[in-house]
């Protein structure tokens, strides 16, 4: 039986952050088959000494070239390197025995600046898992999949893509970086950006990013946390059904800004805003500024709120479990609401 990867992954990753309580059963199946793939992954390596066999070789892509990595268990480290080769080195492990280590093949296919590398399971319920560390030059892009196992890109300046179903997903000084997304595993960014929209989301893990620039930020988590600091984006949507919202960063002239939590408190740090317009509700929490608050969307009326001491209390913060209201000149748009939790405004 030949199994190889672009495939599970597909439909499980892009589809894994499920809108609302009502895809609770669809993310039980999507539990229970990482849990099927872990068990096909890792059912009895610990039995027996674990025999290894290595694999390495060396191909053209060029400095403008693509590289495609696809395994099914085991790690993927990718790190820049310098000249026009791709560096691939690999290590299959079992402890079931030399029979099952001889069942799966490292296929490694060259065409026109491309390098595909799949991982190509030959026998039937093998217990094989194979690490990868590859190297490839610093400007060529690269897509990485995994279905049981952890992915780590570091100084790859062309385009990153980079996904798991079980396992981390780790990148460091990608400046051009699409994607990045595990189902069952915590995702984490550091020195990212990308030309256009950037995509981070985990449907069982935390999503964790420091120094993110991006035209436009799509993240989410069904189960897990949402950190970011020293970001800035043009405009932001952050989704989490039970996770809380931490974003320390800008808000840039006339971005616009949406983070929806289920059950969960949003923070918001933001640094020497010039002015937005919130529109921000919690069912069951407040809403807290310390930012000083036009009450009404409008900061025309700023001089007309101040007629009784209610609305001089609302402008200066106080709790509120719904709130519409300007700072600054309000040019940009910040949307925030949570079901069960508390919303937190302040100066970083």
């Amino acid at each position: 039986m030949r199994l190889t990867l672009p495939f599970v992954i597909a439909g499980l990753v892009t589809a894994a952050i499920p809108a609302g309580a009502q895809d609770a059963e669809r993310r039980t199946e999507l539990r229970d088959m990482v849990r099927s793939v872990k068990a096909r992954a890792y059912q009895g390596r610990n039995n027996g000494p674990e025999q290894t066999e290595r694999f390495s070789r060396k191909v053209k892509v060029g400095r403008d070239g693509r590289v495609s990595i696809a395994n099914i268990s085991g790690d993927i480290v990718v790190t820049a390197g310098s000249g026009d080769d791709v560096s691939i080195d690999a290590v299959k492990r079992t402890r079931s025995g030399q029979g099952d280590l001889a069942s799966v093949r490292i296929d490694v296919e060259e065409r026109g600046g491309r390098v595909d590398v799949q991982t190509l399971h030959t026998g039937r319920n093998d217990r094989v898992s194979v690490d990868y560390t590859v190297v490839m030059p610093a400007t060529a892009s690269v897509d990485v999949h995994s279905v049981s196992g952890s992915v780590k890109v570091t100084g790859v300046h062309g385009s990153v893509r980079a996904e798991t179903v079980s396992g981390n997903v780790t990148t460091t000084d990608t400046p051009r970086l699409e994607n990045a997304k595990s189902v069952s595993g915590d995702v984490y960014l550091t020195g990212a950006a990308a030309d256009g929209d950037l995509s981070a989301a985990s449907v069982s893990g935390n999503v964790t990013a420091k120094g993110l620039k991006a035209r436009g930020l799509d993240l989410g988590s069904v189960s897990g946390d949402i950190s970011l600091s020293d970001v800035s984006c043009d405009r932001l949507t952050i989704k989490t059904v039970s996770g809380n919202v931490e974003y320390a960063g800008t808000i840039v002239r006339s971005g616009r800004y949406e983070i929806t939590s289920h059950s969960g408190t949003v923070r918001l740090l933001l640094d020497n805003p010039s002015g937005f317009e919130l529109n921000a509700n919690s069912f069951s929490g407040s809403v807290r500024s310390e930012l000083p608050l036009t009450i009404g969307g409008d900061s025309g009326r700023r001089d007309r709120d101040t007629r009784d001491d209610r609305d001089r209390g609302r402008r200066d913060g106080s709790n509120n479990r719904a709130m519409r209201a300007t700072f600054g000149d309000g040019a940009a748009t910040l949307t925030v609401r949570t079901f069960s939790g508390n919303i937190i405004i302040a100066k970083r």
